[in-house]
């Protein structure tokens, strides 16, 4: 091979090497900033000419492109559930029900089917607070989530309201019903809750959504509700 032969050959490694690393960076900038996390995975191809140490070189940095997107997805997802939901007891907060109930709301509509709401409200939750300390307060209402999400149906929804207010959503479940999902579950937890010294009860609401009301009426019929089993004696269920 004479010199200038060498020096073209050397010349064509060196222009190789170089679109390698400008294949490899502009890969990973499409890839960020125009494919969406699956097609990244399905639709990416490296060109035919790229092979041997070059092709495992980009192929670590597809990897490592495609480790990251599971990262940042996953996070995305702890970030948008955080969002929806209460930090203490892993119950939807309002944002989240609301949404939840927007989307169960078309659908109980479009199928014409029952849609029941209820208040849970907690029996005499300050005085416990008082005497035992917020941190007894924050056991029992984590257990009552507990309780409500070991027994409810995966299409059931339990919303942390309030300070010690919460509201489920049972699609597909007539008042009557209702009143004896809701029976089963004070039962349960009045059984269950950790020893503080006291029993623990809630009083609820229960109500079957009007498709002509909106939520704000629905939970105000609820919360009036809840309120008549508080003043008939608490660690009970009214329907309204």
């Amino acid at each position: 091979m004479n010199h200038s032969n060498t020096s073209l050959f050397q010349s064509n490694r060196l222009a190789s090497r170089r679109l390698h690393r400008h294949f490899a960076q502009t890969a990973l900038a499409y890839m960020g900033a125009i494919l969406s996390p699956l097609a990244q995975l399905t639709a990416f191809h490296i060109p035919v000419g790229f092979s041997g140490e070059e092709g495992r070189d980009v192929d670590k940095l597809l990897l490592a492109a495609e480790t990251r997107i599971v990262e940042l997805e996953k996070a995305l997802e702890e970030t948008r559930n955080a969002a929806f939901s209460d930090p203490l007891t892993g119950a939807l907060n309002r944002r989240g029900f609301e949404r939840a109930y927007a989307r169960e709301m078309a659908r109980s509509r479009r199928n014409k089917r029952n849609l029941a709401l209820v208040m849970i409200d907690l029996d005499d939750f300050k005085a416990l607070n008082d005497q035992y300390g917020h941190l007894a307060g924050d056991k029992v209402l984590a257990h009552l989530v507990r309780v409500l999400q070991d027994s409810m149906r995966p299409s059931d929804v339990v919303c942390r309201f309030g300070g010690e207010e919460f509201v489920l959503m049972l699609p597909d479940t007539p008042v009557c019903a209702a009143c004896k999902v809701v029976q089963r579950f004070l039962s349960k937890f009045s059984r269950t809750v950790p020893d503080i010294g006291q029993a623990v009860t809630f009083s609820a609401g229960v109500v079957s959504h009007d498709y002509l009301e909106s939520l704000d009426e629905a939970l105000q019929r609820a919360d009036a509700a809840t309120y008549a089993a508080k003043h008939a004696g608490k660690n009970r269920i009214v329907s309204g």
